[in-house]
């Protein structure tokens, strides 16, 4: 039989305390998210509704089908940096008139949408996103443009973002435009480089350069209308390839576009009856020891979100601390990687290392499960020859060319991050718990090294070293490495896709490999040389 059988008790007291610490971390995020959602704050949402217009997500919602599921990527963007969190733009995966779609909105409400550092990171990674997947595009255009104050930061990378557009149409992925409002500047290249472009009478505005920039640059005399108006690029121009009445009619006929691309996914379709797991996705909240030090069963995580908990286990006796096998989740097969105790070993990693060449063999997409402090450090593993087995499973992980996606449950430092698939190894997705924390080592430890380090070299100078000064510099160094492993601040970073409530992660893997499968993809034929 490999259905799992969890023993979680779910009215221990560990667990209780375990769940509590997570529903405290989720109202942290929650308050968060609240101020992503806010925009611009009151006086600017009131605005923008006094001109007649929808707020991001409101168009966004009438786009997409009815009741259809979105996923939103990023929300925490800018997160603990000096602007709006959120990053005044949204992304995410969404389902128009049946079909998979990377849909981004600019929030006027913020600085009129200009683009900051973090919505052009946020924008480029969207795009990367539906390029690898094959995602037609969607922006719901209405921007300023750059924010000139941050234009050095912005303007030499924010080209990638028209160079990204011309990509994903060489390589027949739609991409439409919708038009809500300005469009200006580099903006203006949006619509410019889109395969469809919508806008919306008396209210889009595409131009170069103002009336304002035009008199000053020419001396003409100009205005909006004239210059970079709807009825005019859809008379006069040719930039618009439809003119709407209004935004309820801008979104209509996006929809009609969208209808009739006749895109259809190149991926394999899921199973077409599958289980629910046997057990109760509220019980994850519950799973993950708020000390991370605490080792827990990621068995208990794979049965709550597996179909029917099924979970064929590979390699049960060898390599107790990773845990590997394969499941089906909403019908797509997958192969798993999980960290069981931590510490990845030599034995762990020639067995992830083998797995994942069995998932390439076979076109299976891979899941990691992150919860580990990096590979075994010490005289005797090193001999064994630990580097070379941990180099074994990072060329395994880096070669592979089947779709990775990574979700972070606990922690996950140094090494470690690498050989589970960590963000420079271009998962297709990757998200976080809140209970997760990723660093080069844990705050412990790096400052403990540094105390080390200082304390050598002081007795090598035959200097005296103060205790005093060296608690006081571990407690600052535990302090920022602390802060800076927090979820909120990596997601702010957008070293990950988004924080995920436990109990939704079933959904949030279920909608990234559907979105996933509208790809083809072929295992590796060929790694690296694996030193044995």
């Amino acid at each position: 039989m490999t259905t799992l059988h969890s023993a979680v008790d779910t009215t221990a007291a560990d667990y209780r305390a375990n769940r509590d610490a997570m529903l405290a971390k989720l109202d942290e995020i929650d308050a968060e998210h609240a101020k992503a959602l806010a925009g611009g704050g009151p006086k600017y949402v009131e605005r923008h509704r006094k001109r007649g217009k929808l707020l991001a997500r409101e168009r966004i919602e009438l786009l997409l089908d009815e009741d259809a599921p979105f996923l939103e990527l990023s929300p925490l963007a800018a997160w603990g940096s000096e602007y709006t969190v959120g990053g005044s733009v949204v992304t995410g995966i969404g389902v128009v008139e049946g079909t998979e779609c990377m849909v981004v909105a600019g929030d006027p409400t913020v600085r009129g949408g200009a683009m900051n550092p973090w919505s052009l990171k946020k924008v480029l990674r969207a795009a990367e996103i539906a390029l690898r997947n094959r995602l037609p595009l969607i922006n719901l255009v209405e921007s300023g443009g750059a924010d000139l104050p941050s234009q050095k930061e912005i303007f030499i990378p924010g080209g990638r973002v028209f160079r990204d557009l011309t990509r994903s149409s060489a390589a027949r992925i739609p991409t439409i435009s919708l038009v809500f409002g300005n469009s200006t500047a580099g903006g203006a290249y949006l619509p410019g480089m889109s395969d469809y472009v919508v806008m919306v009478k008396y209210a889009a505005k595409v131009f170069l350069g103002g009336p304002p920039l035009v008199k000053m640059a020419t001396g003409e005399e100009s205005d909006d209308e004239s210059l970079g108006g709807a009825d005019m690029h859809a008379r006069r121009s040719g930039l618009a390839d439809y003119l709407a009445a209004d935004e309820a009619d801008a979104i209509r006929i996006g929809r009609g576009i969208v209808r009739r691309l006749n895109h259809r996914k190149a991926g394999p379709a899921p199973k077409p009856d599958y289980a629910e797991p046997r057990y109760g996705a509220d019980e994850l909240l519950g799973i993950v020891p708020a000390d991370l030090k605490v080792p827990f069963d990621p068995r208990d995580v794979v049965a709550r979100i597996v179909d029917g908990s099924d979970f064929d286990e590979f390699k049960p006796l060898y390599g107790g601390s990773l845990v590997t096998g394969w499941a089906d989740i909403h019908g797509y097969p997958v192969g798993i990687l999980a960290n069981a105790r931590g510490v990845l070993f030599s034995e762990e990693s020639q067995k992830a290392a083998q797995f994942i060449q069995l998932a390439n063999q076979t076109d299976t997409p891979l899941l990691f499960l992150h919860n580990t402090t990096g590979y075994m450090v010490g005289k005797d593993y090193e001999q064994q020859g630990i580097i070379k087995h941990g180099a074994m499973m990072i060329n395994a992980v880096a070669n592979s060319t089947v779709p990775h996606i990574s979700l972070l449950v606990g922690a996950s430092y140094g090494a470690g991050h690498y050989g589970m698939c960590g963000r420079a190894y271009e998962p297709r997705f990757l998200f976080a718990w809140p209970s997760a924390k990723s660093a080069v080592m844990g705050p412990q430890q790096l400052s403990g090294v540094l105390s080390i380090v200082a304390r050598e070299a002081a007795a090598g100078r035959g200097q005296p070293y103060s205790d005093a000064d060296d608690a006081a510099m571990r407690a600052l160094v535990e302090g920022q490495i602390e802060a800076q492993s927090m979820p909120m601040f990596l997601s702010g970073m957008l070293y990950d896709d988004g924080v995920v409530d436990p109990r939704d992660t079933r959904t949030v893997l279920g909608l990234s490999l559907s979105a996933i499968h509208n790809a083809p993809y072929r295992g590796a034929e060929g790694f690296g040389v694996f030193r044995m």
